[in-house]
């Protein structure tokens, strides 16, 4: 993460930067500052994740309620010193960022590898070492924090930026994190997380202005260091000969230093050499070997230029563009985006107009801002009028096609050909709703809670966020149905379906799956069935009609995807009693019997209306965990003893059951299905293997009366459920297949399509491929599952 490079050079050649300080006394400072505030630290949460999870037990899916009390008591500490703290987690992951994410998730592979050998071969938990976070620890940290009162929120686009605009902004104590970006971001101070002491709240705050002095750098040349260097946005090997140019002119080459550490002084000299020289009046393309990469190089550069901040690197004059005499072109910075566009000078207006380059001439072409939603877009010149109009991204083509306005409404539509006529056709562009949101949508978190929007905007009371919502290209066109999953998805009380109503494209990380054991299917196939009839749902507008959905693009990590492309995963028809309900219906709607429509729909995307009684027969708080059972059960051919990935698998499956909550406006409290109410990886792991040695029912419940009733209650429920669903339990145990490949190892094309198949028809679905099928399923080693929870 970060900066390629930095971490170590601050830590062994320039320690001078860190700075040991106590957060109880920044405090105080903070508050002799600032009479009647409240000192603030804002939390990348993603980078704090492996400090926070401090149980002993991480192999087997995770300790939840130890985890949940590190947490508690991580809050405690800073609420007791008067500290507040704001947590934000990524929310979706940026394209020009995409590549990254997959050479991480590949990376994540390998170290998942490892740790199934060590297990194989030491037949125990490998050491913190080689710890891996259990899976889906990052969706349900965001319920934990606001379980505990904190406000917690979900980006709309890369969190650091999030992060650093919101500490600017809010003149915050500072940022709690791990990420060599907060160095480079002209924002609050930056504290380290992994040198943080609980007890007694001491940290190390890294000094971007020390940095500077170390460096002889302004801090408006951080950013240009950083995208030279290598980061998230421009790839390492990019200017990987020009750094070793600089290094072989560099004259103050340092013997305690290490190669890495001389390239970044040498950078850094070359730096400050060019800015005394030029002054920054020259291209900068001319004095950096930029080539082709100058439009990511602009975007990278300008990705840590936050509201208001400009980079005095971008004077040049844009080719093409016939402007007044010494025109000036600069970056400015939008709160939405995280790459800012050249500026030239309008020579009608004389005042600044900003460039973008046209990727089919490469010449750099005008933007224009649009009034409603404050983005900027390109323009083309209309033949007729010779006047200039606004461009947009047609989603399907990928090409910049005008923009009209609807004469009824008002609303921008953008023109799109239309293959069969030849002709342009209006596409339906998304614009946000000015009006409140409606009170009550889910029960346990408070709707009417401030909703965080843009950078630049201080927040209101409301989560109304008028004018300045930026207007794009949407999988559907309702404003008001936008404007909700937005608002769930930015308090973080909903996951994946705002990504899929905005832009129709999702991912999940790594879970710990062993890619040599071909027993067990992966989590991203076990659980697509239920993807697809969700995206039926969020996609279908309502009556269940999939012909007219479109695909939504899945970024799973799964063994032998190499995730060159995203999986293209169609909707699934869904079959609910009374026919789909519309999203208005189950997300807005107050009316008496709308409860019994949101589970009904609820238990249709997971193909279980038919269990609908029994599972109400159970009841709170285990009717979630029945009905993640029954799937279970009804779609896989078997359980083998591989504990470590049924409890990763598990664990996959309540972050599946919040997303079809939230989908279907909350039937089920959230906390039925929070791990630390639910499940202990660790105990888990211990009833299995009791399991396997041929324990009863009584020694697995500890002789216990009170959980050998519920247990019995759960199993029977679950078995009735799979009767009525043709897929009766056996007792068979020890019983291995005899098919080797796993389903789901798809064709390397270059798009992968699935359809999915429901357990009713439509298809072979893919518990069926093989000749390892088996009528019933294994019985004892998932039940065992409700031992724990109990």
């Amino acid at each position: 993460m970060g900066v390629r490079g930095l971490q170590g050079f601050v830590g062994s050649s320039c320690p001078h930067i860190c700075t040991v300080v106590n957060f109880k006394d920044l405090a105080e400072q903070h508050r002799s500052r600032h009479p009647g505030g409240t000192p603030t630290i804002v939390v990348d949460a993603m980078c704090c994740l492996r400090y926070w999870y401090t149980p002993d037990s991480w192999i087997c899916g995770g300790q939840w309620r130890e985890y949940f009390s590190a947490l508690r008591e991580f809050v405690k500490t800073f609420t007791a010193v008067g500290i507040k703290l704001i947590f934000f987690f990524d929310g979706m992951v940026e394209q020009n960022k995409r590549d990254e994410w997959v050479k991480r998730r590949l990376k994540n592979n390998r170290e998942i590898a490892r740790i199934f050998h060590y297990i194989k071969s030491h037949k125990e938990q490998p050491g913190r070492n080689m710890f891996f976070i259990p899976s889906g620890l990052a969706v349900f940290t965001r319920f934990a924090l606001k379980t505990l009162g904190q406000e917690t929120r979900c980006s709309l686009q890369e969190a650091d930026y999030e992060v650093a605009s919101y500490g600017l902004q809010n003149d915050c104590l500072g940022i709690l994190g791990e990420d060599t970006d907060y160095l480079i971001y002209d924002t609050c101070p930056y504290f380290s997380i992994s040198e943080l002491c609980l007890d007694s709240l001491d940290t190390v705050m890294l000094c971007r202005e020390k940095l500077c002095q170390s460096l002889g750098l302004g801090l408006s040349d951080l950013p240009l260091l950083a995208c030279l260097l290598g980061n998230d946005v421009i790839p390492e090997g990019m200017f990987e000969s020009f750094r070793y140019k600089c290094l072989s002119s560099y004259t103050s080459v340092r013997e305690n230093f290490d190669k890495k550490g001389n390239i970044i002084l040498a950078v850094a000299d070359h730096i400050a050499k060019v800015r005394r020289l030029h002054q920054g009046e020259k291209k900068l393309e001319e004095i950096l070997p930029l080539g082709t990469n100058k439009a990511l190089f602009y975007k990278g550069v300008a990705s840590y230029l936050l509201p208001g901040q400009r980079s005095p690197w971008f004077f040049q004059k844009p080719e093409g563009v016939i402007t007044l005499d010494k025109p000036v072109v600069s970056i400015i910075s939008g709160p939405e985006s995280n790459w800012e566009v050249p500026m030239c000078t309008d020579p009608e207006s004389k005042q600044e107009v900003p460039m973008c380059t046209d990727p089919e001439s490469g010449r750099d072409v005008p933007v224009c801002t649009d009034p409603a939603s404050g983005r900027d877009v390109p323009m083309c010149t209309d033949p007729e009028s010779g006047q200039d109009v606004p461009m947009c991204t047609d989603p399907e083509s990928g090409r910049d096609v005008p923009v009209c306005t609807d004469p009824e409404s008002g609303q921008e539509i953008s023109l799109s050909s239309d293959p069969e006529f030849k002709q342009e056709v209006p596409m339906c562009m998304r614009s946000e709703s000015k009006q409140k949101l409606p009170v009550g949508t889910n029960p346990e978190f408070n709707p009417e809670a401030p909703m965080f929007t843009n950078p630049e905007i201080k927040q209101e009371d409301t989560i109304n966020t008028g004018p300045e919502m930026k207007q794009q290209v949407t999988m559907v066109s309702d404003p008001e149905i936008l404007q909700v999953a937005r608002a769930h998805h930015v308090q973080a009380e909903s996951y994946l379906v705002y990504n899929i109503l905005s832009s129709g494209e999702v991912e999940c990380s790594n879970s710990l799956e062993d890619e040599l054991d071909q027993a067990l299917p992966s989590q991203a196939f076990v659980y697509r069935p239920v993807r697809q009839r969700v995206y039926s749902l969020l996609l279908g507008g309502g009556g269940g009609d999939t012909s007219a959905c479109p695909t939504v693009k899945e970024w799973f990590v799964y063994s032998g995807n190499p995730l060159r492309h995203p999986d293209l995963v169609r909707p699934l028809q869904m079959n609910i009693p009374g026919g789909t309900p519309s999203l208005k219906l189950l997300w807005l709607s107050q009316e008496p019997g709308v409860q019994a429509r949101r589970l009904d729909t609820l238990l249709a995307c997971f193909d279980l209306s038919s269990s609908r009684e029994e599972l109400q027969a159970v009841g709170s708080p285990f009717e979630a965990l029945c009905c993640l059972l029954i799937y279970l059960f009804v779609q896989l051919d078997h359980v083998d003893p591989r504990a470590v990935q049924l409890g990763s698998l598990l664990v996959r499956g309540l972050t599946t059951l919040v997303l079809v909550n939230s989908a279907c406006g909350f039937p089920w409290k959230t906390a039925d299905f929070m791990p630390w109410n639910l499940f202990d990886g660790k105990l888990f792991h211990q009833k299995y293997l009791q399991s396997e040695k041929g324990c009863t029912v009584e020694v697995l419940v500890e002789q216990n009366r009170s959980r050998l009733t519920k247990f019995q209650a759960l199993k029977s429920a679950v078995c009735r459920a799979c009767v009525k669903e043709n897929r009766p339990i056996s007792s068979r145990r020890h019983w291995r297949p005899h098919h080797s490949g796993r389903w789901g190892r798809q064709e390397s094309s270059s798009h992968r399509t699935s359809s999915g198949h429901s357990r009713s028809g439509q298809g072979q679905h893919w518990r069926d491929q093989g000749p390892g099928k088996r009528s019933g399923v294994c019985l004892t080693p998932a039940l065992d599952i409700g031992c724990v929870f109990t």
